[in-house]
């Protein structure tokens, strides 16, 4: 008895005197709490070299589980684990009789996991009329310990209140809030600037200059019929208009100081009008031709001979919207509008030429031409947000069934612009277009079913659709009831905004 008992102790101090295993090399596990996407891609990679890799015991909270062996590694992935603290082991087993009596080569982890994200309650802001307008946001983040809104982090209070003001409307922004193990909450900002009921005319920078003209365009605002006058800032034929300091016009002879911006849209203002200011952008002889000589042949569309993209315009007519230079030139001139006191800017020509594309050489584009034209809208969108000014983009009416023939996909630039305005003048119509036999003597017809087409390609991007129409004669006399007709059309698209077009600035409104 005494002999079983003394056995018994010695068996007894050996056990208590057995250690933990250790010895293996384990990586993947992080440092610190694991969190829901740490844990998701979690993936421990135990190194058994020297010894029989598929002998090793794996334990997770206690409980034996299983990995896979490749070569002398074992992998194992927990997969989904509850939040809270756990421990991972190892152990390959010593051989011999008596393996038993000490600990084999292996290792012994703990971890704690939290998937739980912060709790982010948002009070979203009322819609404002302009980028002008600063917004406040105010809410409460529970659980974490950063949060921001784009690059502007959020001050939290202890209580995990917060209040702040932004100097505009954050289109298209996040409210982000991370805790300390990588969780992350993100909430769309609905703060929205809403543009404003647009009733228009177009009016040139020589129009604005005369008297005769201006004083028409202002009876119009007297007489209520228009809300908003549409300026150009660069035309067709690459001109700015008014005293631009945006270095590139200036260098290359663009600028002719035909009116006076700001004292344009000061009056303007005063008589409670908005002013839309148009660029266009990328048909600019003037630049095109500067840069030509100027050893910059890549600032210009080429052929595949490598001379300058000949079309009806000219023949040095278009600049390369692929071209950061090019990009800038325009991004400035819209900012320099927007702090002048442009309500809103509006690209024209943000296409490429007519014809084959085929036949067209993009120097420096990495992407479709419809996606890069796209892709400038969107850089284009934050600085003139920034700089107090709403941006639109016109575009061919039949740009909603032949996306290719300029390069103009509706719904990739309305992602990036507050309005598309399409050019649904009756006159540049097919016969047959929409079902409609003669579109410029049916000038309601076709205005009311491109708009219901353009609603469509729109829809779920946040832009509206504001139409130019026709006040001009091609091929059929137009005149009030003409006028008129596309106008009752834009009713019946449930569309109350529009500018009209004439090229002599005389309208029958």
């Amino acid at each position: 008895m005494v002999a079983i008992a003394l056995a018994g102790l010695i068996a007894s101090v050996i056990v208590g005197m057995r250690t933990e295993p250790e010895g293996l090399a384990v990586t993947g596990l992080p440092e610190g709490i694991v969190g829901a996407a740490a844990l998701g891609a979690l993936e421990l990679r135990i190194d058994a070299r020297g010894h029989d890799a598929n002998a090793m015991r794996l334990e997770l909270d206690g409980a034996a589980v299983t990995g896979s062996v490749e070569g002398d590694v074992v992998v194992y992935r927990p997969g989904p684990l509850a939040d809270g603290d756990h421990e991972i082991s190892a152990e390959i087993p010593p051989g011999g009789p008596f393996g038993w009596l000490r600990a084999g080569p292996g290792f012994v982890e703990t971890f704690t996991v939290d998937t739980s994200a912060p709790q982010v309650e948002l009070t979203q802001p009322a819609p404002v009329n302009s980028y002008r307008v600063p917004v406040s946001l105010r809410g409460k983040i529970t659980g974490a310990q950063r949060a921001s809104i784009g690059a502007e982090p959020l001050t939290l209070a202890q209580d995990g209140t917060f209040e702040i003001t932004l100097p505009r409307a954050p289109v298209g922004a996040e409210l982000v809030a991370v805790d300390a193990a990588g969780n992350t909450t993100t909430v769309p900002i609905a703060a929205t600037a809403q543009v404003p009921r647009i009733r228009a005319v177009h009016v040139t920078a020589h129009a604005w200059s005369h008297e005769g003209l201006r004083e028409d365009v202002l009876e119009l605002a007297r007489a209520g019929r228009i809300d908003t006058v549409q300026l150009d800032i660069k035309d067709e034929d690459g001109v700015v208009g008014y005293d631009s300091q945006v270095p590139l016009a200036r260098e290359s002879g663009a600028v002719e100081a035909i009116y006076d911006a700001p004292s344009a849209i000061r009056v303007l203002h005063d008589m409670g009008l908005r002013v839309v200011g148009r660029i266009v952008a990328f048909r600019d002889p003037a630049v095109a031709e500067w840069a030509w000589r100027n050893g910059r042949p890549d600032w210009v569309i080429q052929n595949p001979g490598g001379q300058p993209y000949s079309s009806k315009y000219g023949p040095v007519a278009f600049t390369n919207f692929a071209h950061p230079e090019i990009r800038r030139y325009n991004i400035d001139l819209a900012v320099e509008a927007a702090r002048i006191g442009f309500d809103e800017i509006m690209y024209d020509y943000i296409r490429r030429p007519d014809g084959p594309e085929s036949s067209m050489v993009f120097s420096g584009a990495t992407v479709d031409a419809a996606v890069s034209i796209a892709d400038f809208l969107g850089e284009s969108r934050g600085p003139v947000h920034d700089a107090g000014a709403f941006q639109s983009a016109a575009v061919f009416g039949i740009a909603s069934t032949r996306p290719q023939q300029i390069a103009q996909d509706i719904p990739l630039m309305a992602r990036h612009v507050d309005y598309v305005a399409p050019m649904l003048y009756p006159s540049h119509w097919n016969p047959g277009e929409y079902g409609v036999a003669d579109p410029n003597r049916q000038p309601y017809d076709i205005v009311v079913r491109s708009l219901d087409d353009f609603r469509r390609q729109t829809e779920g991007t946040g832009a509206k659709v504001v139409p130019w129409l026709q006040d001009f004669s091609l091929g059929v006399n137009y005149g009030p009831a003409e006028v008129q007709a596309q106008i009752d059309a834009c009713a019946a698209a449930n569309i109350d905004s529009y500018f009209f077009w004439s090229p002599n600035v005389r309208y029958h409104l």
